[in-house]
């Protein structure tokens, strides 16, 4: 299958999984790779055999969504945006917390656990010293069981490690091996949860969203609409949503404003 042959097939593909081509533009050489792979397993010739069986078998759908999922992921992805988080965003909603509440986090296409785990030491490290009656309650969720029993494992490859603050990195991945295991202290509160954003959410409300990577960059535009009209309503006034870097929020009206100037942080008003 060659190359313009499988963004052809993407191209056409992608509205039926309520997802945009233009997302998978930068990545469809990973995408191509695993779909290249599953023609090999079923013994299809080409893109056209393989959307022919599409037309024809209805499983083949889910199949063909799994190889669509992105997981690029690393520690302290984006570190501008989490010195923010720490340093001024959430101070600030920790302090409007009463003392003993617990501070609620849910991160949204979790990937095998790099995001969340990345919150959790952030939490513990560099806040909790400052908040220590408030407790952490971080849900993650992902579409794919794979990933989130590496999740679950908790051990990942010295290099994702590398944009984490040294210090902290040591105390959380205290194994010198090259697949250090996070420490069990801070994978308490974290909950790992098997859903789809695309059809479903966790119960809120939350003090931060982090939904980054996922829906604005690989969802259809009406589905990224549906997903922030419902963000809204799971996230408390004044709570944060953190999207990806090279990410933009869809229209939106005044129920969002930006908390960190130009960097991808939207806090919910109070409205």
């Amino acid at each position: 299958m060659t190359d313009p042959e499988c963004v052809e097939l993407l191209q056409w593909a992608a509205p039926q999984l309520r997802l945009r081509w233009d997302g998978f533009r930068r990545v469809r050489g990973q995408v191509c790779k695993r779909i290249h792979r599953r023609l090999q397993v079923l013994g299809i010739a080409d893109a056209a055999a393989y959307r022919a069986r599409l037309e024809a078998d209805a499983d083949e759908w889910a199949v063909l969504d799994s190889l669509c999922r992105v997981t690029i992921s690393r520690f302290y992805r984006d570190a501008h945006v989490f010195d923010v988080l720490r340093d001024e965003l959430l101070p600030a909603l920790l302090e409007a917390l009463p003392v003993g509440s617990t501070f609620r986090a849910w991160s949204a296409g979790c990937a095998s656990g790099e995001e969340p785990s990345t919150v959790a030491v952030l939490f513990r490290l560099g806040l909790q010293p400052r908040f220590p009656e408030v407790r952490l309650e971080l849900l993650a969720t992902d579409a794919d069981e794979a990933l989130l029993a590496r999740a679950r494992r908790g051990c990942y490859p010295r290099g994702s490690l590398r944009e984490l603050p040294s210090e902290w990195a040591a105390r959380a991945f205290p194994d010198p091996g090259p697949e250090p295991c996070i420490a069990p202290a801070y994978r308490e509160g974290i909950t790992l949860l098997r859903q789809d954003l695309r059809t479903e959410m966790p119960d809120g409300p939350f003090h931060l969203v982090l939904c980054r990577n996922v829906a604005f960059t690989y969802f259809a535009p009406p589905l990224q609409r549906e997903v922030l009209m419902r963000l809204v309503t799971h996230l408390v006034p004044g709570g944060l949503l953190v999207i990806g870097g090279h990410e933009s929020l869809p229209e939106h009206g005044a129920e969002w404003e930006r908390a960190a100037g130009p960097l991808p942080v939207f806090r919910r008003t109070m409205g």
